[in-house]
This record gives structure tokens, sequence and C-alpha cells, in this order.
């Protein structure tokens, strides 16, 4: 029961304070530190503005692919109005605080002398995984690298936030083998990823095998084009004999063909039984129920062996998923640092991951149209397995990436402008790598470069109005419109290549010529009009009523914000 403190006197209220202090708690427990980033958004309002110039489009039934730079603080928060429950994956390499001056906090490195350094990673990760579990649909995933620095505090951390019931898996990679040279006790070989479902009771990977050797064995492709191999439907080990499993023993009937199959007695069919080489009554590995239903499938394969009918299931690609992945394309220095040496002609960026570590990854965790977001891009591999992915089964799985563009490492240039962007570039136009002459293979898609900036937070008409005039990215990335059809004063109409429409009427001046664009183009809108209030000004729109969906800006905005803001 909770307790009235409304009568407590001063120092029955201090001796009860000094009591909770003494509870133990189970759980994390750090110093909030105040960050300036997350300050800022009580002044300023975070938005996107497009740099045309990095703007890449090879192919418009491709997918439009996202890079924002800037503070990834700002760009969860803007991606809380754009992507709300959208996002499939969130894959993440957040800087792991081994005290080396690699990562920043209020515009300072944060060194192994800072005694609130534990405090500082804490207060920076729980501000943007908050926003980022936002962004996750219900049955989607977020994975983070970590290594033992802040493993245990991060676990906690997570926990606490999408509920420990929802971690569903801790993985070790083992990316470095030599292990590091520079240790007084164990070396360090090995990185972890922790991987949590929004939901783990609806999440689930896809079956698949990531063990090449596996694989292999799944060497039938069905009329759909999944890989499969087949398996005896009887078994025969003692403990599944006629005896001990008799509901296991029924007659299956074959065509003489072997093309049909069936549990019902017909006439020129051959009745099999489970009977094993040695003569033993056997039990096949379905009920009949079980096998009626799988049979509806046709999950079942007659063969005709040694004048014998023998019956085989068909055993769809998968794998048991372990959790130590040691497999050599792991590696970090053969499939993170010398790829991006051979793609962008120089050894820029330190400590980038395997390309294949977030194939595979992704592979388990994504489906074929997913969204991904990492806001940790670095250097990009996550959008360079994105692509890989699309290219290797025709996909269409779209990324978001954000990343800063603070100097790489002393390395000269910005991480965004300098590793990030030239890498995706070079993936999806296919051009030459600059070391050594050979082609990445085609992997098409486009990509929009974007910025965050910010406009002045208080709700001025003024104010507002700036907003509705710097929206139009935004809208675009949430209604995921990016081709401009129509662009005039006061609105601009953009589509995309599912025949989606989205219209933005910026000014009451604009309402009637949009209006008739409508009714020219008679498809059904999404429609952003500029509002003061939250009316959505139905009244105006009566005669287009059928083809619009209207929504008020910059109201549905700031509406999110205050909630992320308050």
């Amino acid at each position: 029961m909770k307790k009235d403190y409304s009568n407590w006197s001063k120092e029955e209220l201090i001796k009860e304070l000094r009591n909770v202090e003494k509870r133990k708690k189970y759980g994390i427990v750090w110093e909030d530190k105040p960050e300036q980033v997350a300050l800022l958004c009580k002044e300023k309002l975070p938005i996107l503005e497009e740099n045309v110039s990095k703007e890449i489009m090879t192919d418009k039934e491709k997918p439009t692919h996202v890079l924002i730079e800037g503070d990834n603080y700002h760009t969860l928060s803007v991606l809380n109005y754009t992507h709300k429950g959208k996002i499939d994956v969130i894959y993440i390499d957040p800087p792991y605080n081994t005290g080396a001056k690699t990562w920043k906090y209020n515009n300072n490195y944060v060194d192994k002398e800072d005694q609130w350094r534990h405090s500082k990673w804490l207060s920076f990760m729980e501000k943007r995984l908050k926003l980022a579990k936002n962004l996750i649909s219900n049955k989607g995933f977020l994975i983070c690298s970590i290594d033992d620095n802040e493993l245990f505090s991060l676990g906690l951390l997570l926990d606490e936030i999408f509920g420990e019931n929802n971690r569903v898996g801790l993985i070790t990679v083992l990316h470095n083998p030599k292990g590091r040279n520079f240790t007084k006790w164990f070396s360090a070989n090995s990185e972890y990823m922790l991987v949590y479902a929004k939901d783990s009771s609806i999440a689930s990977f896809n079956e698949i095998a990531l063990d090449e050797e596996i694989k292999k064995t799944f060497n039938l492709i069905d009329e759909k084009g999944k890989n499969y191999r087949l398996e005896p439907l009887m078994r025969s080990r003692t403990e599944t004999l006629r005896k001990n499993k008799p509901r296991f023993w029924y007659p299956i009937y074959v065509s003489k063909d072997l093309k049909h199959i069936s549990l019902k007695k017909i006439e020129g069919y051959s009745e099999v039984f489970p009977i094993a080489a040695n003569g033993k009554e056997a039990t096949w590995i379905n009920l009949p129920e079980t096998f009626e239903e799988k049979n509806k499938e046709k999950m079942f394969i007659a063969k005709l062996e040694d004048k014998k009918i023998q019956i085989y299931r068909k055993f769809y690609e998968q794998q048991i998923l372990k959790n130590v992945w040691t497999d050599k394309k792991y590696q970090s220095e053969f499939h993170g640092t010398n790829l991006l040496k051979e793609l962008l002609g120089k050894n820029i960026f330190e400590y980038p991951k395997s390309l294949w570590l977030l194939v595979d990854i992704l592979k388990i965790t994504s489906k074929k149209n997913s969204t991904i977001l990492d806001f940790f891009a670095g250097s990009g591999t996550t959008g360079h397995a994105v692509l890989e992915l699309n290219k290797n089964d025709k996909g269409t799985r779209k990324f978001i990436l954000s990343t800063n563009n603070e100097n790489n490492n002393g390395n000269g240039g910005g991480i965004a402008e300098e590793v990030c962007y030239p890498r995706i570039k070079k993936v999806i136009s296919n051009l030459k790598k600059e070391s050594n002459e050979k082609l990445v293979k085609n992997m098409p898609g486009n990509l929009k470069y974007f910025k965050t900036s910010f406009i002045d937070a208080e709700p001025t008409d003024k104010n507002k109005r700036e907003m509705v005039e710097k929206s139009t990215e935004m809208l675009c990335l949430k209604e995921d419109c990016f081709e401009e059809v129509k662009k005039e004063k006061n609105f601009k109409i953009f589509s995309n290549n599912q025949g989606k429409m989205l219209g933005i009427v910026y000014d009451d001046e604009g309402i009637e010529l949009f209006k008739k664009e409508v009714k020219e183009i008679n498809k059904k809108f999404v429609v952003y009009i500029f509002s003061l209030d939250e009316s959505a000004r139905e009244e105006e729109f009566e005669d287009v009523k059928k083809l619009v969906e209207l929504k008020p800006i910059p109201a549905v905005i700031l509406n999110v914000y205050k909630r992320i803001f308050k």
C-alpha cells in the first residue's frame, strides 16, 4: 500500500528517506548527467534539411535509403514523429566506453580518469534507447554490439527498458582471434551482441541456416524458391517402435506413379507401413491428423527404392542458432577494416564491423521488406549489409543510417561525409575501387542525404509557420514519398513507386489549386495542411473528401515533440 506522507514531520521524513537509501535495489542505478544535446530541445526543435547534392538515384523502382548527418539524439527525436512503430530491426554499435578518447559527452572526450565515466555513458545510452524503443514494430528487434567494458551495465539497462523477458539472446562473436596484446589479464578476442525483441511472445527469427556446410545440405528448391532437403518420414530407433508409440503406426496409400499420397484407402494405391529394414515395426514421425494437414501442403514425397516404396518429408532450411559465433567471416580485420580500405582506397576508419556479421544477424531478424535503423552508423556497415542482402534475395529492405560528422579519430574528414557516405555511394553506384580498380558488384538502390537542423521551440504563430515551411523533408520521410510531382508556391505533391500520393499545403491560398490537382490525378492522397490549431480544415475539402486523408501541421509534429521533450 502506498504511504501517505502528508502529515509526517520533517524529522520523520528525514528518517524515512535514510531508510529508503539503505534498501537494496535490484537493477541499475547511476547518477544522471544532463546532456546538452537533450537540453537544447527545450529551446530548439529538430528538423531535417536535405543535401540535394548528395542524392543518389539509380532506379526509381528500387528502395530509397536514408542517411542522416547529425547527433543521433536529434535524429531519433525526428524519427519518433516519422517512424514510430515502423522500424523492424535496429542494429547499433555504440561507443564502448573503454576510456580511450573515442566519444564525447557535452563536447568533451570521456577518458579513463573521469570518475563519472560510467554514469555519463549510461545517461547517454538511456536517452537514446528509450527513444529507439518507440520506433520498433511489435515484432521487431534491437541488436546492440558491445564489449566487456559496459556489457553488464548495458544488459541491466536494456532489461529495464525492454523487460528481461524480451531478452532473446547474448551472442559471443570471435572477432579478433589473435586477441589484444596490451593486457595484464585475459586477452580479449571476443565481443558481444545483446538481442532484444519488442515483444518476445509474438516476435520470431527467420528459419535459415547460417553455417555454409549445413546450408549445402538443403540442396532442393520448391516451386516458391525455398530450399529444402528430404528426410525419411519413418523413425526406427528402439524407443519409437510400434509397441512404444502405437498411435504413430498407420498405413499410408501411394498411387502407382508415386505422385499422390493419401491416408484414405484408394483402389490401385499401394499400402505403406513404417517397417524398418530389419523387419521391425517402426513408427511415422507424424500423427495421422498432423500428416493429413501437412499432406495438404504437399510436404511428402514417395520414392521407389530397392523395390519398396519409401516416404520422405520435406525439411526446409533451418538451423539451431548457437550463441557463440566463431566463423572466420566475422573477423573484423579482414571483413571490416580491409574491406573498407579496399572500398575507399585508404585506411580511414578504426574498428569497422565485419560486413558478414551484419549480413547474418539481419538474415535472422529482418524480412525482405523490412526497414532497418542504425543510429551509430559509423562507417556504414549496416547500410552495406542491407544492400548486400537485397542483391542476394531480391529484397526491398530499406535502411536509415544516422551518424555525426565529427573528425574521424584524427584521420581527417568527418565520419558522415568522408567515410559513411562515400562507402554507401560506392556500393550503390557500382563505382570502381580506387585501390585496385576492381568493381563492386551491382547493388542498385537510391539514397537521400539529410542533415539535422533546428527551429525555435516557442509556440508562436511565426514559429509554427516556420515549422510548416521546413517540414517537407520530414513529411516525405514519414510517408516514404520522395518523387516530386508538382511544385507550386503554396503546395507540393510527391509520390513513390508504390503509387502513394502525398500533398503538402503550406498556405490557405494554395487550397483551391491543390484540390484541382487532386481531382485531375484522381488518386487517394495523404494531405498535410497548415493550421494554427489542430483543425484539419475538413470543411474546405468537402468536394474531394473521398480522395484525401487530412492531417494538420505543425500540430501533428509538435504533439510528438511535447511528449518526448517534456
